[in-house]
């Protein structure tokens, strides 16, 4: 009887663990309900299975693609299966069925040869046809160039209009921090908006010429149907002609670091009179943010033009406050920062260090190089009153 009456309260506690449990995960559902993302239009939706909706032509062309090899393979599965199990059945031995002994069948032997390659011609026709189209990148209406760093996209505009336009895609700020917080608000687009989305007319065909400046990454927008591996030291190239307008987001698809997940791709697909007002606006900017290497700065101005530039591509990484995180060294107190030998931290900045793990910021300008480096000479209890001028930067380029 004792056995027993212990026997239920075991029983009896595990019930009231399991209603527990079941309490704590239906709380936890109803507040994830709460807080729940919308599907994020261009971008990824919530509980996704199939592919992003195409909005172009090879992307249409991808989905059917995928779609009938799918119902091929089911097809030869269900046929296959079926053979299979319905023998087994059939001829199972409680029905006295009796194993047929014979050598070989020309007729299996035809059979299974010319049924698999007919199924392959099938599958091989279409393929080849998208492929092909794939790399077809001529008669393009505009050639950009796709950089890939450690950890942003570099976009050059090389033909077409916009010729000579050129900018840096870094994941938002306030984005990062809130995931390094651990405790991300919930947004629809979440480590996917950018601080300068690549710009794009609507119906014009564009040719993206990809590359990298340090390792392997991979420039990939599923609405598109693209993806093209950026190889340091290679160029390769793909296409797309976007047939709606809106706003298409993707992501770094080559494993490339400790900040692959922080390295988004965000295309604004535009109208045509949108575009060329873009353009302008864009060759406007850039004019007015053309700096003279050889103009002389003051320490102020430097160090106000380099918070920007260090919050914008420095601050992932060394943090705001220059203390740094795990292996990347702090520059708040930094020996080479403090160095009165300025052109060690100018080398730095040009050439990378440690294999890599600090990158070269050679696309930065001259005035920006200068001013990053005035601004971490000067902040935080770096006090040294050191100024680097743009011209020093232009020197140590050559």
């Amino acid at each position: 009887m004792k056995m027993m009456n212990e026997r239920v309260h075991q029983v009896g506690r595990r019930i009231g663990q399991l209603v527990l449990a079941l309490g704590s995960t239906l709380a936890v559902q109803a507040a994830l309900a709460g807080q729940a993302v919308n599907d994020l239009p261009g971008g990824p939706a919530v509980n996704q299975l199939n592919l992003h909706p195409p909005v172009t032509k090879i992307a249409t062309e991808q989905m059917w693609l995928h779609n009938f090899m799918l119902i091929i393979c089911v097809a030869i599965f269900l046929a296959v299966f079926g053979v299979m199990f319905y023998s087994i059945w059939k001829h199972r031995k409680s029905k006295g069925a009796v194993a047929a002994n014979f050598h070989e069948s020309v007729a299996v032997e035809i059979a299974w040869t010319v049924v698999p390659f007919v199924i392959v011609i099938l599958m091989a026709l279409p393929a080849t046809k998208v492929v092909v189209a794939m790399k077809d990148t001529t008669n393009a209406d505009l050639t950009i160039k796709a950089t890939g760093y450690q950890w942003k996209w570099g976009y050059d505009y090389l033909k077409g209009e916009g010729e000579g336009i050129n900018f840096l895609a870094t994941l938002d700020t306030a984005q990062r921090v809130a995931s390094d917080s651990g405790k991300p608000e919930q947004v629809d687009n979440y480590l996917l908006k950018v601080d300068n989305p690549l710009v794009v007319p609507v119906n014009k065909k564009v040719r993206i010429i990809t590359t990298a400046n340090d390792v392997i990454h991979a420039w990939m927008v599923p609405a598109f149907g693209v993806k093209q591996d950026a190889i340091p030291g290679f160029v390769r190239d793909t296409w797309f002609k976007a047939e709606q307008i809106g706003d298409f987001y993707g992501q770094c698809a080559e494993l490339c670091g400790k900040e692959h997940a922080y390295m988004p791709i965000h295309v604004k697909v535009v109208s045509a009179e949108d575009y060329a007002a873009w353009v302008d606006g864009k060759k406007k900017e850039m004019a007015a943010k053309a700096d003279d290497p050889s103009k002389v700065w003051e320490l102020a101005a430097l160090v106000a033009r380099g918070e920007k530039v260090y919050a914008a591509n420095c601050a992932a990484c060394h943090k705001p406050d220059g203390k740094g995180a795990g292996p990347i060294k702090a520059l708040d107190g930094s020996p080479v920062v403090l160095s009165d030998d300025k052109l060690k931290q100018v080398g730095v900045l040009l050439n990378g260090q440690n294999n890599g793990a600090m990158p070269a910021w050679k696309q930065l300008s001259d005035t920006e190089i200068a001013a990053v480096i005035t601004y971490t000479k000067n902040s935080w209890s770096n006090k040294t009153g050191q100024v680097v001028q743009p011209a020093e930067v232009a020197a140590a380029r050559k």
